[in-house]
């Protein structure tokens, strides 16, 4: 197994960039999909949840409010201490499972994870990073997701710096173009990572460091 990471701003197309490396035979763990997972309809984190903020944040068909419970953590520190208290111990656990199903193997294995340069991961072997400036997040977040510009901009200004992310990479991607700029790059990107020396048979996941900030 090879075992790489993955992170870009939000809007910087680092979805796309995962479904390319997934094309080209990667296994994608991906953290913002786990987060969904453990928090589905009957879920123990679920549970915790709502006892921990109230029957609200529970939606009529059982499942997660997350607008309710952004309302609550966002303005509230000890509220986010005890939201990701709750819900990171299950992500790690289950990123780490999935991970560790791939030891024996020989494949590239991307941990897909939005906030990876605010809480790095030991045992990646490399570091990818996604990168666009601000300005094309912003016209992405508003054109192509339907954001208002000043929510962009705070989300934006809530995760680590453009200059932050490219100081922890060992591999860039520009995304600020076309699909048909990016995907050179990807092949280039997939050639040094196949590159990579396989982790050895005996390797074991390293467990993630506490961290307070949003899941995603």
């Amino acid at each position: 197994m090879i075992l790489v990471g993955l992170t870009g701003g939000i809007g910087s197309g680092k979805s796309t960039v995962s479904a390319l490396l997934a094309e080209r035979g990667a296994v994608i763990v991906d953290a913002d999909q786990v987060v969904r997972d453990v928090q589905q309809p009957g879920s123990p984190v679920l549970a915790k949840m709502a006892e921990r903020f109230g029957p609200q944040v529970i939606a009529a068909d059982g499942s997660l409010d997350r607008a309710a419970v952004a309302s609550v953590v966002f303005t509230d520190p000890e509220a986010l201490k005890a939201l990701n208290a709750i819900v990171h111990p299950a992500v790690g656990a289950e990123m780490n499972r999935q991970v560790m199903a791939e030891r024996d193997g020989d494949r590239v294995v991307v941990m897909d994870i939005p906030l990876l340069t605010e809480n790095p991961r030991d045992g990646l072997q490399a570091v990818i990073v996604v990168d666009v400036d601000p300005e094309v997040q912003v016209q992405r977040l508003v054109g192509g997701r339907g954001f208002d510009e000043a929510d962009a901009r705070a989300r934006i200004a809530k995760q680590a710096t453009r200059d932050q992310r490219l100081a922890t990479a060992t591999h860039v991607v520009d995304n600020s173009g076309s699909l048909d700029d990016l995907v050179p790059q990807i092949d280039r990107l997939w050639t040094a990572l196949t590159a990579l020396e396989q982790l050895p048979a005996d390797w074991q996941m390293p467990t993630p460091k506490p961290k307070d900030e949003p899941t995603s």
